[in-house]
């Protein structure tokens, strides 16, 4: 074993939730919140019903000790079933969180993780529930910018997510340092390195491979539980890997998530947030906008650029994004399902709309995600935003109440807001010493009948 292993198999087997800082406690109820109200908003959704169908065809299991219930859904498959299944239909729901450095997302698959393995810890307390998640963020997110540095090609999530996986679950399920050492192997020499790049030119239901690093995760820790060996992780023990986990401990990313106010591709956010304000500030209606200049990176620029026909579409376009936002004042899933869809106010409106790209934006990829518009109004004036940066990340936070006001928003009108406020109450109390994790198991496992 290497020293960097060392290291990380001290913090993912023996952190305890006392000797992680209050702050990112704080921080990782408050991601799960937010993940969840996306989970259950992406519910209904076709892909979320695949998913879900698809599991309980393909990843049943015949021991108890191994399933676990979908949430809101109720029925018993795999955990692995279970953690895949609720990734997906979460991944394709574009609201979750994610990290700028790595260009992904983390909380997408370590709230189904928590969930399913949950279900064969009785006793877990809220702090301890919050000290997995945060070992699910700090692993999985430097296992991201490990990976990132070793290859060229642009991987989706469940490339490296899954190694937060399975580090959640040996410690949850109470696995030696080896079996963690071969779960990590395990998990990243079969985390799906799939192409973002091609999901971004052709948008389907694919998204960024969460579903599969879930399910890649958890199965990589059962099949260590049972004696199934790997190779060692690259990303964790490879020599050129120790700088990305020297911090490990001390620089707590779960902080450093941004929350996501529209359920579009972050590389839309910043031009999506340029138009608000200026319309803002100028008491704007999109009656009165001639046209819409965009400046932005290239791999915004490069999104989806014509009216969607299907949501994953839609959650990949720039244009279809800025004009929602504009006609609307919000961007919610009735936007970008159903009737939105074929919405002809939205239509014409894209015809107004332009894009550029920006070399100093570029220059400031992946770490930030920066736009400029210029706005021309039909009574003559070119209003211009100046560079703006996507809202809801460490440049730009969000206060814990658009957090929580987000959440209600995407989760009340599926499961009603008396079952919302408890789940919100119940997430927001883990950070609590005597609370329990069972109160949530109460409230999410019984189908959506509303």
């Amino acid at each position: 074993m290497t020293g960097t292993f060392d290291q990380v198999a001290d913090f993912a087997l023996r952190r305890t939730a006392d000797q992680m800082p209050q702050s990112a406690m704080d921080a990782a109820s408050l991601m799960m919140l937010n993940t969840m109200g996306i989970l259950i908003a992406s519910g209904p959704m076709e892909a979320g019903v695949i998913a879900r169908e698809t599991a309980s065809v393909l990843f049943a299991s015949t021991q108890e000790d191994f399933s676990a219930r979908m949430m809101f859904d109720g029925r018993r498959v795999s955990m692995a079933g279970a953690a895949y299944a609720m990734a997906t239909q979460t991944d394709n729901l574009d609201g979750h969180d994610g990290y700028n450095p790595t260009k992904g997302h983390i909380g997408v698959v370590v709230l189904p993780t928590l969930v399913a393995l949950a279900e064969h810890c009785p006793d877990l307390s809220g702090p301890e529930a919050l000290a997995a998640v945060i070992t699910g963020y700090e692993v999985a997110g430097r296992a991201g910018l490990s990976l990132h540095a070793s290859v060229d090609d642009y991987h989706t999530s469940g490339a490296w997510n899954a190694l937060g996986v399975a580090a959640m679950a040996s410690r949850l399920r109470g696995h030696t340092r080896e079996q963690l050492r071969q779960a990590m192997g395990i998990a990243e020499y079969h985390g799906p390195r799939s192409q973002m790049m091609r999901e971004i030119a052709n948008p389907t239901m694919l998204h960024d491979g969460s579903g599969w690093g879930a399910l890649v995760g958890l199965s990589a820790a059962v099949l260590a539980e049972k004696g199934f060996t790997g190779a060692p992780a690259i990303t964790i023990e490879a020599q050129s890997a120790a700088s990305h986990w020297a911090d490990l401990g001390q620089f707590w990313q779960v902080e450093h998530q941004y929350v996501k106010p529209y359920p579009i591709c972050r590389w839309a956010h910043a031009a999506i947030d340029a138009v608000r304000a200026v319309m803002v500030s100028n008491d704007l209606t999109h009656e009165q906008i001639l046209s819409i200049q965009i400046n932005s990176f290239d791999e915004a620029v490069c999104l989806f650029g014509g009216m969607p026909e299907t949501t994953s579409q839609a959650q990949y376009s720039l244009p279809f994004a800025v004009a929602v936002q504009a006609i609307y004042g919000r961007i919610g899933v009735e936007h970008i399902s159903g009737d939105g869809l074929v919405d002809p106010s939205v239509a014409e409106f894209m015809t107004r709309i332009h894009t550029s790209q920006s070399k100093r934006h570029a220059e400031r990829f992946p770490k930030g995600r920066w736009a400029d518009v210029s706005i021309r109004t039909t009574d003559g004036r070119k209003l211009d935003s100046g560079d703006v940066h996507a809202r809801g990340g460490p440049e730009v936070p969000f206060e814990r109440e658009d957090v929580i006001a987000k959440y209600t928003e995407f989760a009340a009108p599926v499961v009603g807001e008396r079952r919302a406020n408890a789940i919100r109450t119940t997430i927001l109390g883990w950070c609590e010493p005597t609370s329990r994790y069972s109160d949530l198991a109460q409230l999410i496992f019984d189908p959506v009948t509303r």
